[in-house]
C-alpha cells in the first residue's frame, strides 16, 4: 500500500481515444483510423487501449478483433455495462481485459438502470466471477462516483475487491469533483481495498488534469485520458496535458514514453476529426513555447530555464522568439540577426528595436517589416 506522502510511483495510462473519445462531437474514427492510432499510441508506450463496448455496433465488435490480432505492447480492453451478455461478447472479441461499470449515484439508479445497492453488489460480482474463470483482467467501476453516497461506493468497492477485481474505478462522469475531493476520496479508498485504483475524470469545469494528479498523489495507479482530452461534452484528461504536469513534477515520471511522438499523435488525431489542436494546448500548442516580452526574452536566451518549466526539445519542439511586436527587447533583436548572419553594433542596435518598436505602435507588423527596418542597418557577420 502507498504511503501517505503524496509522492507518485507506479502508474499506467489508460488511453481511452478510441472509446471516450469516439464519443467526441463529430468522431468516426474507421477501422484503419483505429489501427493507426492504436500503433502511435503502442510506440508512444501507453500501457492499455480502451475500446468502444462491442455490443455498440458491428464495427465496434470488429476493431476490437482487429486490434487484438495486431503486435503490440499495450493491454487491449473494452468498456462493458455490468451485464453478463456484455461480458460474454468481450471475451470472445480477444480482450485482454473488461472495464466493467455501474452507476451508483441516485441519478443513475433511478433514471439509468434502476437497481438497488444489493442489485449492483449482486450482478457486479457475478460478472466479475465470470471475466475471472475466462482470465480477463478486469476493473469495476462505479459510475458518476462523486455524486454517489460516501458509504455506498465505499460499500461497492470493497466487495468487489472481495470479489477479485484487478481494480476499482472512480469517476468523476459530470466534472463535477475539484482535486481536493479527488485526492480525499482515493485516499480513503486506498485504505479500503488492496487492489488496484483507476481514476477517470471528465473536463467540465476544467479540473480534470488537477484531478488526475491529485488521484495519482492519493494511490491511484491507472488513469484514463485521450489524446487532447476528446471525449463526451468537453471530454477528459488530456493526455498531453496530464504527461506535462507529470514531467514539471519530476521528469523521470514520464521517461518510460516516447515523448517525442507526442506531436504527431495529436497531429494526426486531430486530423481525423477535422479540427485544429488549440493554440493554448500543452506543449504541443503554436504557443507553448512563444516567448514575447522583452524581459522574458533576455532571460530565455540566456538560461531558458527561466521562463520554462519543460524543455520542448524533450518533445521534438522548438521554443520562439518573437520580435514583430512593440514589446520586442533589444536582445531579441540582436538574436534575431544573428540568426540571419548579421550583426549591429550597440547604436544601431537601439536604433532599430527603437524603429521596430516605433512601427508596432502604429498597427500589427510581420517578420518581413523587421526585416527591411534590418537590412538598412545591418553589416554582415565575419566569416
Amino acid at each position: 500500500m502507498r504511503s501517505r506522502n503524496n509522492s507518485i510511483h507506479e502508474f499506467n495510462f489508460i488511453d481511452s481515444t478510441l472509446r471516450e473519445g469516439e464519443q467526441f462531437r463529430g468522431t468516426h474514427f474507421s477501422i484503419d483510423d483505429k489501427r493507426e492510432i492504436a500503433s502511435l499510441l503502442d510506440r508512444f508506450g501507453v500501457e492499455y487501449m480502451e475500446l468502444s463496448t462491442p455490443v455498440a455496433s458491428p464495427q465496434s465488435a470488429d476493431a476490437i478483433r482487429t486490434l487484438a490480432d495486431m503486435r503490440r505492447r499495450y493491454k487491449l480492453l473494452t468498456h462493458i455495462r455490468a451485464n453478463m451478455d456484455d461480458a460474454k461478447l468481450a471475451v470472445d472479441c480477444g480482450i485482454d481485459g473488461a472495464d466493467v461499470y455501474i452507476g451508483t449515484s441516485n441519478y443513475m439508479r433511478e433514471y439509468s438502470h434502476g437497481k438497488s445497492l444489493e442489485q449492483v453488489i449482486e450482478i457486479g460480482q457475478k460478472v466479475v466471477a465470470y471475466l475471472n474463470e475466462q482470465d480477463i483482467e478486469t476493473r469495476f467501476s462505479t459510475e458518476d462516483t462523486f455524486r454517489s453516497n460516501f458509504a455506498d461506493v465505499m460499500t461497492v468497492y470493497r466487495a468487489m475487491d472481495l470479489a477479485g477485481v484487478d481494480r476499482v474505478g472512480v469517476a468523476d462522469t459530470v466534472g463535477i469533483a475539484d482535486p481536493m475531493q479527488t485526492y480525499n476520496l482515493i485516499s480513503n479508498l486506498r485504505d479500503v481495498v488492496s487492489c488496484d485504483i483507476e481514476f477517470h475524470g471528465h473536463n467540465d469545469s476544467s479540473c480534470a488534469v488537477a484531478n488526475a494528479f491529485c488521484a495519482l498523489q492519493a494511490g491511484a495507479t491507472h488513469i484514463d485520458t485521450t489524446i487532447l482530452g476528446i471525449g463526451e461534452r468537453n471530454g477528459i484528461t488530456p493526455m498531453g496535458a496530464l504527461v506535462g504536469r507529470l514531467y514539471t513534477c519530476d521528469k523521470a515520471l514520464v521517461d518510460k514514453y516516447d515523448l517525442c511522438l507526442l506531436p504527431e499523435i495529436e497531429r494526426v488525431v486531430a486530423e481525423k476529426l477535422g479540427i485544429e489542436i488549440p493554440y493554448n494546448t500543452p506543449i504541443t500548442g503554436e504557443v507553448a513555447f512563444h516567448h514575447k516580452a522583452g524581459v522574458h526574452t533576455n532571460a530565455v536566451l540566456k538560461n531558458p530555464m527561466t521562463y520554462e518549466a519543460i524543455n520542448p526539445e524533450d518533445f521534438g519542439m522548438s521554443r520562439v522568439i518573437d520580435v514583430a511586436h512593440r514589446l520586442v527587447g533589444r536582445n531579441a533583436i540582436r538574436e534575431y540577426a544573428a540568426r540571419g548572419g548579421l550583426a549591429l553594433p550597440e547604436d544601431v542596435l537601439n536604433l532599430a528595436t527603437a524603429q521596430v518598436k516605433l512601427m508596432a505602435d502604429e498597427g500589427p507588423i510581420t517578420l518581413e517589416d523587421v526585416d527591411r527596418i534590418l537590412s538598412k542597418m545591418m553589416l554582415p557577420l565575419d566569416d
